[in-house]
């Protein structure tokens, strides 16, 4: 081992939380005023990582009062006291710079989440149905003529087309 490996060994931090692309973190830095140290919290989601060994970083996009903000952070800085995953993300890309065209919402959110009813959420809460599940659409008993804005009625129509909306 080379003296420039071993400097680089000394530098480096043994521990901090293992985390990935799409997770939204709080990275907790070190901050000198004055004479005075205080800790400074930047949370948002980490859009990529990049480098190995000492020199590894990663950058944190937020939006803060309508503009997004993105950081830099050295993974082995001293000025970065603690990074703290807050969500887990799941996202199929190595960096997230698309990211940078949404608005609101959709900006912040990368993870998918399913719910019972057979819809799923997708990035900014779009709903997409799945293949398997039915509409649910509410067909009135027999002998009742009184329906409703939001019912639906189901017309005889093959079992593989889409149900017909009457209003």
């Amino acid at each position: 081992m080379n003296i420039i490996q071993k400097i680089e060994k000394e530098q480096m931090k043994e521990s901090f939380a293992p985390f990935n692309v799409g997770d939204q973190v709080k990275v907790h830095t070190r901050v000198v005023e004055g004479g005075k140290e205080r800790i400074q919290i930047f949370a948002g989601i980490v859009l990529g990582k990049k480098g190995s060994g000492l020199s590894q970083s990663f950058t944190v996009r937020k939006i803060s009062y309508g503009e997004g903000v993105e950081r830099v952070f050295p993974i082995h800085s001293p000025k970065v006291a603690k990074i703290e995953v807050t969500q887990r993300g799941k996202v199929r890309r190595a960096r997230l710079h698309y990211l940078r065209d949404r608005v609101g919402k959709r900006a912040t959110t990368v993870k998918l989440a399913s719910d019972q009813s057979g819809l799923v959420l997708s990035t900014g809460g779009r709903r997409k149905k799945r293949a398997d599940a039915a509409a649910a659409l509410v067909v009135p008993e027999e002998g009742t003529s009184q329906m409703d804005d939001d019912t639906a009625v189901v017309a005889d129509v093959a079992p593989d087309a889409p149900a017909a909306k009457e209003e």
